[in-house]
């Protein structure tokens, strides 16, 4: 049986060493502000003194006041119609007035004056659907050319009435006009001359949000910005932030640059060691799968270097990158216990170089370990949405709580809220990717487990229709298997798929075995010991046309060589033998399989072999079980078949503890029930 120890493979250490350098490039070249403060409490450190000129920059919700003061005066803009003023009063003029055409040079006259000043709607005087209350101001465009002019200079629709009716009134004080015009429909001609520009308003009005100054003071090198001990008050905080942001963004490194390489390369070799020594502490048999160990660090390298991109890019978008998404890309190849060291490790660079660092590490430490606890209950179909869900409100909470501490505002950017969200989904809808990742690293996720070990499965429903005993042979073997994979901690998911296809080759001849045979019929009878066993060995090579045709992944289809391995089929060699046939000839009595090589497929011929022998069992006592178990283990050893097999004496133990346990659940005896009589 194989011993683990310390990789000796250079392909582990090369690819480590890659890591590393890959590491150090992405290592910032810039300052690093090296302080933490928090408002309300005292400064800490040594009284610190501006080593730069800085712009004081305004809060988040200093901008927003002073937008939402700009997005409160709108100065709307107008187009003069001159067609439609014209047209108005022409067709005034041509109206019949009947005994008083005489009033209509100063109706005329009165309409010429008004549509000069200009006639809107009388809704256009009020509010703004979109941008608010309409300012005294405004703007009209006439002849390609905009003035400003004040609203009470221009007229409504109904302010026109007024004003024509009163200056043909004052004219003609003895004559009725409002008579008149209503007679005449004069009233009916007027209309607007001056239509409103949506569009144009709305980008001149942006456009003077947008303008707004970011800064609100400034500060000169050596200038005083704390004192130890002083309470870091709200000023004193915009302060140290417009100066952190200073600092980073343009002060950089000014000691020696062989240092900053000694320290970046220091501190990418310790992420690196910690890296190997959690795999190798968690489950070393990494090591031995090339691909599974590529792909490990390849989740880790994509992790960091999305981290250290996307804040050098935009630290607010940090908020949106699903990191918890990572976890589940290692959750569906590996086991808890290596995930998780992996994915905290891989969130390093936002504890390192974020500016919200501390925060933000935190935060998907918390969506890390709630989506793979929550992820094994709701991961199928559109229950992974629950999972979304449960995910951004720990998220929610665990943001609420950093505010609270920080400003006492919990909710004073719902943008960065919103990000959580569409963060939380993302993960969801990125979930799909790892069946691309089984192509690309030839892995088999948990889930293609799950769908194999589907008895819907196109190959299953064969095996259960052309060889229905072999079906519920391998069910047995699958139900033996899966406890004892669980007590000793292997891939219960893999070890159920290997047990449910590791006899489909038995499809091909299925009479040829016993728990296939008709009532009556003896396949084997007329057959020489030889020829027999020839046709039962046949099963295995039969099993990897099979694999091979419908697809089965290689780790399953390993199952299939490994779980006779090169075992004699003893039955019909004993036969031949009695027959007098010649021990030259054993070779062909031998499986030509594959010996296992790993937990799962030594669990799997176990297993296979307790379950086919238990069926002759004639005594149900605990020692019968107990020397039962035992003699076949036993035999396996004896005959060199866990030779190369990852498996130690200590596990061998609890997999025949647990067998015995299983068969005496299953053989045990019963109560004879009494006849009814009647």
């Amino acid at each position: 049986m194989a011993k683990t120890g310390i990789p000796r493979d250079p392909k582990i250490y090369l690819s480590l060493f890659i890591l590393f350098l890959m590491l150090v490039a992405l290592m910032p070249r810039t300052g690093k502000f090296n302080y933490d403060y928090k408002k309300g409490s005292p400064w800490a450190y040594e009284t610190l003194i501006s080593q730069i000129d800085f712009p004081i920059l305004k809060t988040a919700e200093q901008l927003q006041s002073e937008r939402d003061a700009m997005g409160s005066s709108v100065v709307p803009y107008y187009r003069f119609i001159d067609e439609a003023a014209q047209n108005s009063v022409r067709d005034a003029e041509n109206l019949n007035y009947g005994a008083y055409n005489y009033l209509k040079p100063e109706i005329v006259s009165a309409l010429t004056s008004i549509y000069q000043r200009g006639v809107m709607a009388d809704e256009a005087s009020a509010v703004d659907e979109n941008v608010g209350p309409v300012s005294d101001i405004l703007f009209i465009q006439k002849d390609k050319r905009a003035s400003k002019h004040p609203a009470s200079d221009v007229f409504t629709m109904t302010g026109a009435r007024v004003k024509l009716l009163s200056a043909v009134q004052e004219a003609f004080p003895s004559v009725k006009v409002d008579s008149v015009f209503n007679a005449s429909g004069l009233y009916d001609q007027l209309v607007t001359n001056l239509v409103y520009d949506r569009e144009t308003t709305d980008l001149v009005h942006a456009e003077s949000v947008d303008y707004i100054s970011p800064s609100k003071g400034f500060v000169t090198a050596g200038q005083l910005i704390v004192t130890k001990g002083e309470i870091v008050t709200a000023e004193i905080a915009q302060m140290l932030d417009s100066y952190k942001a200073e600092y980073e963004n343009s002060l950089g490194y000014n000691g020696p640059r062989a240092l900053l390489w000694l320290g970046n390369s220091l501190i990418s070799l310790a992420i690196v060691l910690i890296l190997f020594l959690s795999i190798f502490y968690t489950n070393p048999d990494i090591f031995k799968q090339f691909n599974k160990y590529v792909y490990l660090l390849f989740i880790f390298v994509l992790t960091s270097f999305t981290a250290v991109t996307v804040d050098r890019l935009n630290p607010s978008m940090l908020y949106l990158t699903p990191f918890s998404l990572a976890a589940l890309f290692l959750l569906a190849f590996f086991k808890k216990r290596v995930v998780l060291p992996v994915y905290v490790l891989s969130l390093l660079p936002l504890l390192i170089f974020a500016h919200n660092g501390i925060e933000l590490f935190v935060l998907y430490l918390v969506a890390g370990v709630i989506t793979m606890y929550v992820f094994q209950f709701y991961n199928r179909g559109w229950r992974q949405f629950v999972t979304a869900v449960i995910v951004f409100f720990a998220l929610l909470l665990t943001f609420i709580g950093f505010r609270l501490i920080n400003d006492g505002s919990a909710f004073s950017d719902y943008t960065l809220i919103i990000y959580l969200f569409i963060g939380s989904m993302l993960s969801v809808a990125g979930y799909p990717l790892i069946y691309l990742m089984e192509k690309v690293f030839g892995l088999v996720s948990n889930s293609r487990l799950l769908e194999l070990g589907d008895p819907n499965n196109k190959l299953l429903r064969l095996l259960a229709q052309k060889a229905p005993g072999t079906f519920q042979h391998s069910l047995q073997v699958m139900n033996l298997a899966d406890a004892a994979a669980r007590s000793i901690d292997a891939n219960v998911l893999l070890v159920r798929a290997g047990a449910m296809y590791h006899d489909i080759g038995k499809t091909g001849n299925p009479q040829c075995f016993i728990e296939n045979e008709s009532m009556g019929a003896k396949y084997h009878e007329g057959l020489s010991p030889l020829e027999s066993a020839r046709m039962i060995i046949r099963h295995v090579s039969d099993g990897m046309v099979l694999a091979s045709k419908y697809n089965l992944p290689q780790v399953v289809a390993d199952f299939i060589l490994t779980h006779h391995g090169t075992t004699c089929t003893a039955y019909f060699y004993n036969k031949y033998l009695e027959q007098g046939g010649s021990p030259d000839d054993a070779a062909e009595f031998y499986y030509k399989g594959r010996k296992p090589f790993t937990k799962e497929q030594t669990i799997v011929m176990i297993c296979d072999s307790v379950e086919a022998a238990s069926r002759t069992l004639k005594d149900n006592s605990p020692e019968t079980f107990d020397k039962f178990v035992e003699n076949i283990v036993s035999a396996k050893i004896n005959a060199g078949q866990l030779d190369n097999a990852d498996i130690s004496l200590k596990e061998l133990t609890r997999i025949k503890a647990v067998l015995k346990s299983y068969l005496a659940q299953i053989y045990h005896e019963r109560v004879e029930y009494p006849r009814e009589t009647r």
